[in-house]
């Protein structure tokens, strides 16, 4: 019965998760074309009020559609204290396509909407691509070891990208997203990282180094966020649209930004390493913090 429920479920969330993401990302494609036709500074920022409220209402709509399975729960800490009005730069691990909705859908209320760091390969998704274009998410394209090597005027391109986009957010309060591992985690990737984390990939400081350094004391807070799916573990999002899905845990944690993170990330071999140690001091409680949580469920039978 629960695996013919989960095939009537499944389709139908397919297509209203379609149905709500391009209603709401029209409005902001065509925004967005106002914005590139008219570059006046008074009009970019209707245009961006208006976008950042019709992703506001995509955010609402997935979180209507995750009201539809019954057997959903949220197990989430760290919610005070937390300010539409301020700037946030926040960090996630990456399990799943899933995490995406659950960041948009819980800080809706909480936060400024979202603007993530995306795979170059998502700018050319139908609806989605454009969407996210005329939001000024930046598109941050990768390059393996090799290719840069044969390639060496590539190097520091998604840098630049990052520099560019942050500049664009000093107008009015973001929240700046960055998934640093860079990829979703498999135990695959583990293995070919060489990771040292049970649950994580390696993290990767360029990007959020780059903001810092590009946005300075505007950020107040960091944002350091770690999500799990206990009960759904290995394919969090296709249990999210069957309807399987049982639990997201959400822990929030709040750092200081300190004059210590500010530097230049690029030339400065010292400051790289420096922040690259404090951030892979974040990761190792990180991996700590999520095998409690698996271990805290699977005592109590959860």
């Amino acid at each position: 019965m629960t695996r013919i429920l989960a095939a009537i479920t499944l389709p139908l969330s397919i297509v209203l998760t379609i149905l709500v993401t391009i209603v709401c990302s029209v409005p902001i494609i065509i925004a967005g074309m106002v914005k590139l036709l008219l570059p006046v500074p008074g009009i970019w920022r209707k245009v961006s009020i208006f976008c950042n409220f019709m992703m506001y209402c995509w955010c609402a709509g997935l979180a209507a559609l995750l009201r539809l399975n019954p057997h959903l729960q949220w197990d989430v800490e760290g919610l005070e204290g937390l300010s539409k009005k301020n700037w946030y730069l926040l960090i996630c691990n990456h399990r799943s396509w899933a995490d995406i909705v659950v960041l948009c859908v819980l800080f809706r209320k909480h936060i400024p909407m979202n603007k993530y760091f995306l795979k170059q390969q998502l700018a050319w998704v139908p609806f989605i691509g454009l969407a996210c274009w005329a939001l000024d998410m930046p598109f941050m394209k990768r390059y393996s070891r090799s290719y840069l090597l044969r390639h060496p005027d590539r190097r520091g391109k998604d840098v630049e990208t990052t520099r560019r986009s942050c500049e664009k957010f000093r107008r009015y309060p973001t929240t700046i997203v960055n998934f640093v591992e860079g990829s979703r985690f498999t135990h695959e990737k583990r293995q070919q990282t060489h990771s040292p984390y049970q649950h994580l990939l390696p993290p990767k400081a360029a990007g959020i180094a780059m903001a810092i350094n590009v946005l300075g004391s505007q950020f107040d807070k960091l944002l350091n966020i770690t999500l799990c799916y206990p009960n759904n573990d290995r394919h969090p999002f296709y249990d999210m649209l069957s309807g399987r899905l049982t639990r997201i845990v959400v822990r929030v944690h709040l750092e200081p930004i300190n004059e210590e993170l500010h530097g230049d990330y690029v030339n400065d071999k010292t400051f790289k390493r420096r922040f690259q140690r404090w951030l892979n001091t974040l990761w190792d409680k990180k991996d700590i913090q999520i095998e409690e949580i698996k271990t805290s469920y699977k005592n109590a039978g959860q």
